[in-house]
């Protein structure tokens, strides 16, 4: 059934406009920038945007201190966004 359209690469998302995987984001990003960003940075970037994300069933017992995103990584994250059309 999907002979062309492998789950594995997200080669099914690849024709979507502003559809980019976590992995694609952060890639782009270590490219142009040489910068390391987390999913959590991706996630808390895309929740600031308004980009709709998955429910997260991992959300712990709210006792732990969760970092916030350092500004120059959030414009690096942002300027990914903007290259994948997804603001």
């Amino acid at each position: 059934m999907y002979d062309d359209y492998t789950l594995e690469n997200n080669g099914y998302l690849k024709d979507v406009k502003g559809c980019a995987s976590y992995t694609e984001i952060k890639e782009c990003v270590k490219s142009e920038y040489d910068l390391k960003v987390s999913s959590l940075y991706v996630a808390q970037i895309k929740g600031k945007c308004g980009i709709e994300k998955r429910l997260n069933y991992n959300v712990g017992d709210n006792k732990s201190r969760v970092p916030k995103c350092p500004p120059e990584k959030e414009k690096a994250i942002m300027e990914a966004f903007e290259h994948f059309n997804m603001i």
